[in-house]
Formats: structure tokens, C-alpha cells, sequence
């Protein structure tokens, strides 16, 4: 009976150690494809120039996402994310009422250094801190005369993260992650004759399915 009660127990330890989760290593290599909102929080006027005033806000947006991660430890990563995104942009309350000011498309490459406190474990969440630049491209769209051109600046900023990781087979992992970019770009309308900066300052969510190499 003691020897069929060890057998037992040396199946069920082996079971046990095939379903235990590989970790994180360092070395790790993972690509990322999913989805990613960007949502900004919204600010700043047009405080430059004609006296339109108002403040300044730009619309959610979604769109696909591609992210490549990197492990110096098992507890240390570096996060690159690749996403661009159409914003719709507005002006509330200047001299002449709410404005439509057109759309524009953001680029904001985003590296984060991240911090992983569980690294073996099959849910391993993670904090990060990096640098984001965003640049504005593609202007147009519906604008509320006299309002006839809009221009953004690129912009530097830093970025705070936090995140999750589930292991769901040695290679492929599900992740969730959030993100706070400092995004203030100087905005410029009519070709300078007013302006001010917008301080969008966007939560970025995403989840997306990872596979490591």
C-alpha cells in the first residue's frame, strides 16, 4: 500500500512540474499583435494669437497594435510599442462656440524599461517607466470656419506602465497592459494666428497575444 501511495504521488508530482509554467528568462524574445486604445485625458487652450480661447481635446481612437519585448533578466525587460491612431479634434467654448478643428493621425513610438517581481509565476504582472515621442501626421478633415488649418508639434514625454502577462504555453502568452504618455503638443491654427497646447496626456490600453521565441 505505501509503494502504490508513493507511485501516486511521484504521477501526480510529474504532472504537477509538465504543467509548471516556463518563467521568464533572460535572453526572452517576444513579439506582440493585438489591440490598443488610446484615450485622452484632454486639456490646454488656444491661448495664443486670435482671442478664440477655448480648450483644446481630441476623440478616442483604436487601432492594431505590434509590440516587441526583451529580457536583460528574468526580472528586467525593455517594451517598444508600434501603434498609430486617427484623432478627431475639437475646440470648446473659444469666442466663436465649439469648433471643429479637423483630424489628425499620432504616431507615439513608446520604450519603457519594465520591472517583472514574479517572473516564474503563470500570471506575472510587471511596472515600467519610459520615454514616449509622438508625432502628428495626416491633417484634415471637417473644420468649423474660420478655422481653415491646424497644425501639432511633435512631442517628447515620459510614460508610466503597468501590466500583466499570462503564460499560457511556453510560447505563447496573453497580455494586458496600461500606460500613461505625457503628450502636449503646440498646436498651431490658421498658420500661427492662434495657438496654444493641448495637453492630451492619453491613458493607452491594450491586450494583445504574445509569442516568445
Amino acid at each position: 500500500m505505501a509503494a502504490g501511495m508513493l507511485a501516486a504521488g511521484l504521477i501526480a508530482g510529474q504532472a504537477q512540474a509538465q504543467e509548471a509554467p516556463r518563467g521568464k528568462r533572460a535572453g526572452d524574445f517576444m513579439i506582440g499583435l493585438g489591440a490598443v486604445g488610446v484615450l485622452p485625458t484632454n486639456g490646454g487652450t488656444l491661448n495664443r494669437g486670435l482671442p478664440l480661447g477655448g480648450s483644446i481635446g481630441a476623440s478616442n481612437s483604436a487601432s492594431p497594435l505590434l509590440d516587441f519585448t526583451y529580457f536583460f533578466t528574468p526580472n528586467i525587460s525593455a517594451n517598444l510599442i508600434a501603434a498609430t491612431t486617427q484623432h478627431t479634434a475639437r475646440v470648446r467654448g473659444t469666442a466663436l462656440g465649439d469648433v471643429n478643428a479637423g483630424s489628425l493621425w499620432a504616431l507615439p513610438p513608446t520604450l519603457t524599461l519594465q520591472y517583472h517581481p514574479f517572473p516564474n509565476a503563470r500570471l506575472s504582472p510587471y511596472v515600467g517607466v519610459g520615454l514616449n515621442v509622438t508625432m502628428y501626421y495626416g491633417f484634415g478633415g471637417a473644420m468649423t470656419p474660420p478655422v481653415n488649418r491646424v497644425r501639432a508639434g511633435t512631442t517628447v514625454g515620459v510614460a508610466a506602465n503597468i501590466g500583466v502577462d499570462y503564460e499560457i504555453t511556453p510560447n505563447w502568452l496573453a497580455n494586458l497592459d496600461v500606460k500613461w504618455i505625457q503628450m502636449e503638443p503646440t498646436i498651431s491654427v490658421n498658420r500661427g494666428l492662434s495657438g496654444g497646447v493641448a495637453r492630451l496626456n492619453p491613458f493607452v490600453v491594450s491586450a494583445a497575444a504574445r509569442y516568445r521565441f
